[in-house]
Parts: C-alpha cells; sequence; structure tokens
C-alpha cells in the first residue's frame, strides 16, 4: 500500500504557524515512508476564500519546502463530480431534501435549547417506512442532507487520542448540499479522500467532532475509512489559542522579519512531535525519524524566545554565501548599496554570529556602507579626548598599507596601546566613534580589516586634522 497524506487548507484567512504544522506532519509521514503528499484546497466556502489566501498557503509551503506530489487541487473545480456522487445518493436512499426553513430551523434550535436539549434537526423530512412527509412547499429549494444511521456507534482508533466512539443517536442528519447545490464541507471532505486513495488524515483535532460524520457518510459510499490522527491545538504564548485574533504571525510576517525556513521548520518539528531529546535536528534527521507514534498528546505552546534562540543557531550555523544571498533583499529595502564599501559577503559573516534574524544582520550592514561621518567640534571634543589623539595619531601610521586582514589591525593596534601604556577601552571607544559615529561595533581590529586602510585613514584624518 502506497501512503498517500494530504494538507486541506480552506483560503478563508492567513496563514500561521499552527497550521503549517498540520502540513509539515503529513508531508513528513509521507516522505518517510516513500508515499504521496497531496495538497488540497477546501474552496466551497465562495464567500470567505480568496486568492490572496491560497498564494500565501502556496508561498509559505515552498518557502519550507514542502512541496506537494499532487495539487493544488481545488473543490470549487470538482463540483460536477460532487453533484453527481449526491445524485447517486438520492437515487440509492442514502441522502433526501429537506424543505425546513432558515427560521424553522432556528425556533427549533431555540426550544430545544429552551428545554435543555441538545440542538439537532429532528428529521422532518427524512423518509422512513410508512412515514407521511409533508407536501414540498412550491417555489423552495430544499437542502439535501446525509441519511445518518439511527443506531449504533462510529469509532475509530485515534493515532494520537486512541480509541474514540460516538453514538449515532449524537449526530443529526448532516445537510450535504446548500440549497443553491453547492455541496458542504464535510461531503466533499469524503469524496475527496477517497478519490484521491489518502490512507492517513493528520489535522488539528478541532476536526474530532466531523470526524464520525464523515466516517459514517464514506461507509455509505463504500469507502474504507483513512488512519486518522488528530493534533492537540497549538497554543499561542500566553495559552490561548493559536489565532489571528490572538495576535499570531502570519508566515509572511515571519518571512519580513528575516526568519530561515530551516528555522522554522525545526520549530515546527517540536510543537507536538519528539525524538528523544533531540532539540537541533535537519529537515533530512526529521524525516528518518518522524513516525505518528511520537506525536504528543497535549496542547503544544508557542515559545517565541525559543524559535528566535533556533533562528540564531541557523544563522551561526549558515553557509555565509548562502546567508549573504538572503540578507540581500532586506540591505536593499534600507537602501544599503553593497556595491559601494566592502564585501557584502565578508560583512555578512563577521555580522552573522550575534545576529538573531536576517533583518538584525541588514541593519547591521548598514555601518559599513554609510558615508563618512562628519563630525560637528562639540562631538570630537565629547567623545574624542584631547588625551587619546596622539594614540590615534600613531595608529593611523601604523595602519597604512596594513593588509586586509583582522590579525595585522589587531597588532597594529596592540602595538600603539603598548607604545601609549594605555588598555583596550581607552583607545577602542574614541576609535569607534571617528570611524563610525557610534561606540557600538562588532570587534574593531575586524570591522576596520573589511573596511580597509585608506577607508580607515580617511576617517580618522576628519577629526585629527
Amino acid at each position: 500500500m502506497t501512503i498517500r497524506t494530504r494538507f486541506a487548507p480552506s483560503p478563508t484567512g492567513f496563514i500561521h504557524l499552527g497550521n503549517l504544522r498540520s502540513a509539515l506532519y503529513p508531508w513528513a509521514f509521507a516522505r518517510h515512508h516513500q508515499g504521496e503528499f497531496i495538497l488540497r484546497i477546501e474552496d466551497t466556502d465562495q464567500e470567505r476564500s480568496t486568492l490572496e489566501a491560497v498564494e500565501v498557503i502556496l508561498e509559505g509551503m515552498h518557502w519550507l519546502g514542502l512541496d506537494p506530489d499532487e495539487g493544488p487541487i481545488y473543490q470549487m473545480q470538482r463540483l460536477n463530480r460532487y453533484q453527481l456522487v449526491i445524485q447517486d445518493m438520492l437515487k440509492n436512499g442514502l441522502a433526501y431534501p429537506c424543505y425546513m426553513s432558515e427560521a424553522d430551523l432556528n425556533a427549533l434550535r431555540d426550544a430545544q435549547i429552551a428545554n435543555k436539549e441538545k440542538p439537532r434537526y429532528n428529521g422532518l423530512w427524512r423518509p422512513e417506512h410508512g412515514k407521511i412527509l409533508p407536501e414540498p412547499p412550491v417555489g423552495v429549494s430544499p437542502v439535501i442532507r446525509f441519511k445518518n444511521p439511527l443506531e449504533g456507534s462510529v469509532a475509530w482508533q485515534d493515532a494520537v487520542k486512541g480509541l474514540i466512539e460516538i453514538r449515532n443517536d449524537e449526530l443529526d442528519d448532516l445537510v450535504i448540499a446548500r440549497t443553491d447545490g453547492t455541496p458542504t464541507y464535510n461531503f466533499c471532505v469524503v469524496v475527496d479522500d477517497m478519490d484521491m486513495n489518502i490512507t492517513h488524515v493528520i489535522r488539528g483535532d478541532d476536526h474530532v467532532n466531523n470526524t464520525p460524520r464523515q466516517i459514517n457518510i464514506m461507509r455509505a459510499l463504500g469507502g474504507t475509512p483513512p488512519v486518522y490522527a488528530h493534533l492537540p491545538t497549538v497554543l499561542n504564548d500566553t495559552g490561548e489559542k493559536m489565532s489571528k485574533r490572538n495576535g499570531a504571525m502570519s508566515v509572511r510576517d515571519y518571512q519580513k522579519a528575516g526568519y530561515l525556513p530551516e528555522a522554522i521548520l525545526n520549530y515546527l518539528a517540536r510543537l507536538g512531535w519528539a525524538h528523544g531529546d533531540a532539540e537541533v535536528f535537519t529537515k533530512e534527521q526529521f524525516v528518518a525519524w518522524f513516525e505518528l507514534e511520537h506525536l504528543g498528546r497535549s496542547p503544544a505552546q508557542h515559545n517565541p524566545e525559543k524559535l528566535l534562540w533556533l533562528n540564531h543557531h541557523y544563522i551561526q550555523q549558515a553557509d555565509t554565501k548562502y546567508l549573504s544571498e538572503l540578507v540581500r533583499p532586506f540591505a536593499e529595502e534600507r537602501g544599503i548599496d553593497i556595491h559601494r564599501g566592502p564585501n557584502f559577503e565578508q560583512v555578512v559573516g563577521l555580522l552573522k554570529d550575534r545576529a538573531n534574524t536576517l533583518l538584525e544582520i541588514a541593519d547591521g550592514a548598514k555601518l559599513f556602507y554609510m558615508p563618512a561621518p562628519q563630525h560637528s567640534a562639540e562631538q570630537i571634543v565629547a567623545h574624542i579626548p584631547e588625551a587619546i589623539k596622539p594614540a590615534l595619531n600613531d595608529l593611523r601610521r601604523a595602519i597604512e598599507g596594513c593588509e586586509s586582514s583582522k590579525e595585522a589591525y589587531a597588532a597594529a593596534i596592540k602595538a600603539v596601546l603598548v607604545q601609549h601604556q594605555i588598555k583596550m577601552p581607552a583607545l577602542a571607544m574614541p576609535l569607534r566613534y571617528a570611524l563610525f559615529a557610534t561606540t557600538q561595533t562588532p570587534a574593531i581590529d575586524a570591522v576596520m580589516a573589511l573596511m580597509g586602510w585608506e577607508a580607515c585613514t580617511e576617517r580618522l584624518n576628519l577629526v585629527l586634522s
């Protein structure tokens, strides 16, 4: 049997980390078993579905490398298929038209709530042996309802939650087509999973209540239910369900904030799954280790600090050339002309060890591409004491013709410190200010090596002349 999984988002809003986890796990399970991963866009809710939401889903999955083997498959392009199945169900007595108006349904629901009963359709239009149905009202288009079993129960062995069993008398007859003929979510899902030979459905546990209805419809159509694995909810950092309303960031937000896809994928993998004590691992390791048995049963909680730590780790470990290509767009957004200054790849290499995001590297790179600072007399007096100017002057002479290495500049600085019998802070702070109009930079010898002796000498001249 070929393992076939799917990710089936509704394009009705932005996609956040909790949504992406529901794509990552079925993708990893399919890859682990050399199976197939299908992307299905469940867009039957035409009032809320948008093309922009679809684009965000596709971009986010591609960014993380979760490319499907099939799809995207759009439900709205399969309407004819759904309608044919509904016609067969009506013909075979598996479904029936219901003419109850929305007003009557609301009145029924209100009465049931008042009587402390579970709100549910009362089967008024359900055909039964010997039952006389009301006359269909003239000019009213019916909904189509599935004829749910009245007795027994529906049960499944959930790969995460264990055995789940629901009595059929707890379920009413589900609407599978609206008055305009548009099929509903729970019905389309069943037809799709059958047609696409889905073997494992790995999704959020907000779908648990849908599962017994879907199983009953699938069995009525002669299908075999897939293995279900319902993932516990992802909570935000305050313990609420992750959502846009509760401040969740979209995938695009993380891209714009300078997170690496490798860090996001590693972080998502650990939101409800574990392999021993492993915290940092590659995508290949994750796929090799992934099994449903390792999924947790408790809700996972989003930890922004841990995600930032992982991003820092992946930035530190990244190939500098690869990293510089990722940082380049951020630098360009900030108006940095990377061609008018030191080698950009070397700048990124210097900055990456302390950076948490690509955005931080781009901000740090500004230092190397700004024009020479124009200090006022007052600024020079405030930041460059007269007593240190002889040392700066000797340093200026020492670096003339200096080779472009951190070691060479460190040696020049050390010689000046020894010559003038001063400590490093006494020289480094005024030196930084003279070169960049700030006292905060990476290691000054490394910075000077990147800038080159001509640029450093030119800037020292401005404060020593």
